[in-house]
């Protein structure tokens, strides 16, 4: 696990370089830099020594490009041994929609094993992970516990062979390489780069004269460190504020993005309203051209009517609506006869198994007239609308 310092120093680097503006910006769209950031902070987390980076990449075609990278080791299991095998990961322009770039990166004594099942000889790495990446699911995480499967299988790096300047050596002469492991089966061992060790702060030893150092110059250097050490606080506070700023911004950002789902959902619900009102307001105004035309060509017979009976006003134009009307009234008739009977029998007027035959004939009768009306109504709206379509069929052009 990473110290918290650590940590702290590499959330607000990635936080500084995702949220840079204008030509030194990033490539990466808007939308994925925050998952780029928990990627990126996930991976350090579990493989400390993989530390992220801004570099310069460079295409086939030439062009070239500021990229985000992660360049470290990730350790492997081989006989029962763990080895690290130094890589770099690199965050391409359309990341995390499509897969990273993972090279190994050997040292000046490592070379790579050819032929390799998973790694070409200019160091690409092409594992099934890579290969099978599905946006959102696949991240950083699981490509390094992949990396570290395969890579155990069948380890990419080798030490090279020191070369012997002896050709015949005596027996007795033995050699010896750090980075290079020869067991019983003669096999090679995969290197293991060297690490670095902090110098001695005791020197190295042996003798030394002891010099007093001036006054003055200790008193420069004091003020100096004390000098660095305030502007190092004034830099950190400044980071923190700035790196809040950020999530604060990136938070803002998350919620407009759900603001403007909610927007759009509302508009294609508002479009989809309006359409419907449209087609309405299309069958009103042919039926207001129906109701226009029964007008103008009535409108010269009322004066020829003089004193007109109400009752005798309107009358079926056609079979079906002479049916319908029939049908209508019958079924309304037996609805008041029905309406009798249910008073007369609270009154006890009549017998309530007379109340019942009664009821049941009524019903039966009612049923009918109701059924038959319900055909008529759906003919009538057969016969409406091919009038309409005989009607609007000469302006279809």
């Amino acid at each position: 696990m990473m110290s918290p310092n650590s940590t702290q120093y590499t959330q607000q680097f990635l936080s500084s370089v995702l949220s840079q503006r204008g030509p030194s910006a990033l490539p990466y769209t808007e939308d994925v830099k925050w998952l780029i950031r928990q990627h990126l902070l996930s991976l350090i987390d579990n493989y400390p020594s993989l530390q992220p980076k801004t570099a310069t990449f460079t295409h086939n075609d030439g062009r070239t490009v500021n990229l985000l990278q992660a360049e470290g080791t990730v350790p492997m299991v081989y006989q029962d041994v763990t080895y690290n095998i130094p890589v770099i990961i690199w965050l391409m322009e359309t990341y995390p929609r499509h897969p990273p770039l993972v090279f190994v990166n050997p040292t000046h004594d490592m070379i790579i094993k050819c032929p390799h099942p998973f790694v070409n000889p200019s160091g690409i790495v092409a594992i099934p992970y890579l290969q099978n990446w599905i946006y959102p699911s696949s991240n950083l995480v699981e490509l390094g516990r992949n990396l570290s499967h395969f890579f155990g299988r069948d380890p990419p790096l080798y030490a090279k062979r020191p070369l012997n300047p002896n050709p015949h050596p005596p027996p007795s002469t033995s050699f010896s390489n750090p980075n290079l492991a020869i067991g019983s089966s003669g096999m090679i061992r995969p290197a293991i780069p060297p690490r670095p060790f902090p110098k001695s702060p005791y020197g190295s030893g042996g003798g030394g004269t002891v010099r007093m150092e001036d006054p003055s110059e200790v008193y420069k250097r004091n003020a100096i460190d004390k000098l660095v050490g305030s502007l190092h606080r004034d830099i950190v506070g400044l980071r923190e504020a700035r790196e809040t700023d950020v999530e604060g911004l990136f938070n803002a950002q998350g919620v407009l993005k759900q603001r403007e789902e909610q927007l759009k959902q509302g508009l294609k619900e508002m479009i989809n309203e309006k359409e419907g009102l449209e087609q309405q307001l299309q069958m009103v105004l042919m039926n207001s051209d129906v109701l226009e035309g029964w007008l103008r060509d009535n409108e010269g017979k009322l004066a020829n009517l003089g004193n007109v009976d109400v009752d005798m006003t309107f009358e079926p134009c056609d079979n079906l609506s002479k049916q319908m009307l029939d049908c209508t009234a019958s079924d309304l008739a037996l609805e008041d006869v029905i309406y009798s009977l249910d008073k007369a029998i609270q009154g006890g007027a009549i017998p309530f198994d007379q109340y019942l035959r009664s009821v049941r004939l009524l019903s039966r009768e009612q049923f009918f007239h109701r059924a038959t009306a319900s055909k008529v109504r759906a003919a009538q709206m057969q016969a409406q609308v091919d009038n309409m379509a005989a009607r609007t069929s000469p302006y279809a052009l």
